[in-house]
């Protein structure tokens, strides 16, 4: 990884990954070379589809799956909001307590679910017949606690229930090749480091069969340019068909973003930023993890405005410090976090 920060113009101090990612250097010269497409009258709508199809293929790479499985849309909370539209009425939904809002709300919005609400490390054990779908994020954005996935996929198996998992605080950091989920959301803004505006998500057989493409529009066809206009309706055989209207200047960026992730080998990644957060958190005194994102209680702020002082960009979350180590993060950022908090 001493290679990485050389792609990022910035990177020194800057440990919010998990807040917002760095453009690499292919990702800045695509958003300008689109930008200067666009401003010529040189931008198409073909050119942007083929984009996207390219990023589509970049996603599934990311996800472990064929292309075929993968969906692109905008935000997380609207491919779960399109499973909480699909629930049956007063089905049971287990999430975890403190989750973030994208993976939960949707569920509570209906109005007609139970939704429960449980410890993260009690979620497979919250798991019953009763169950008709576990949503929870692999990573937890407030604490970067990671899920024990195998114990949760074991549960929801034996139980028949469904699980949607929100990878957006994980790929990129972590391979995320290897999950058993019904669904799969990720946003691309965080840790992929895409432009804001780029999701996508992973179907399972079962998810498109059982779930209702509520937002279809003239991108769920086929061939979207055979179903820009009614009255009937246009939906794909695969995936495609919960696609939305592609924001084609995020995804012209995401395209770059997706391909440069994809191309490096997660295991290494997952290794440079777990040893910088655990240096880190040596330094603090706590005990080793398996999250490339650092949280402390920080409840009046001042750790939060220390670090910010010190010229180093953080965040601060549900009332805990947050830190986040990436690939353009090296051991100096570890020791000038550190010293910025008397460590």
């Amino acid at each position: 990884m001493e290679s990485m920060r050389q792609r990022f113009d910035a990177g020194s101090g800057y440990l919010a990954a998990c807040t917002l990612g760095l453009p690499a250097d292919v990702t800045r010269d695509a958003v300008r070379r689109d930008l200067d497409r666009w401003a010529v009258g040189g931008a198409s709508a073909p050119q942007y589809s083929a984009m996207l199809e390219r990023a589509r293929g970049h996603a599934a790479a990311l996800l472990g799956v064929e292309p075929s499985r993968v969906a692109t849309g905008s935000q997380v909370s609207v491919f779960t909001g399109l499973a909480a539209a699909s629930a049956p009425r007063g089905a049971e939904i287990v999430c975890v307590d403190g989750d973030f809002s994208s993976v939960v709300a949707p569920f509570l919005a209906r109005g007609d679910l139970r939704v429960r609400h449980v410890p993260l490390d009690a979620l497979a054990d919250a798991v019953t017949g009763d169950t008709w779908m576990v949503s929870y994020s692999l990573v937890q954005s407030a604490t970067g606690e990671v899920a024990d996935v195998a114990s949760v996929t074991a549960a929801a198996r034996d139980a028949g229930a469904r699980v949607l998992v929100d990878t957006t605080q994980a790929t990129g950091w972590m391979p995320t090749t290897d999950l058993e989920a019904d669904l799969i959301v990720c946003h691309a803004y965080k840790w992929l480091s895409a432009p804001r505006g780029a999701a996508f998500a992973a179907f399972s057989d079962r998810a498109l069969a059982e779930l209702t493409p509520y937002a279809a529009g003239w991108y769920s066809g086929a061939d979207p340019w055979a179903s820009c206009y009614g009255p009937a309706l246009f939906l794909a055989d695969d995936a495609s068909r919960f696609d939305v209207s592609p924001a084609w200047h995020a995804w012209a960026g995401a395209e770059a973003a997706l391909g440069f992730a994809a191309a490096l080998d997660m295991h290494d990644v997952r290794r440079h930023d777990l040893g910088l957060a655990n240096a880190f958190r040596e330094r603090l005194g706590a005990a080793a993890s398996d999250s490339a994102i650092v949280t402390w209680a920080d409840g009046d702020g001042a750790d939060l405005a220390a670090l910010t002082a010190a010229g180093i960009t953080a965040s601060g979350r549900a009332g805990r410090a947050r830190v986040a180590f990436h690939v353009w993060n090296d051991d100096e950022d570890v020791d000038r976090a550190a010293r910025a908090l008397g460590r």
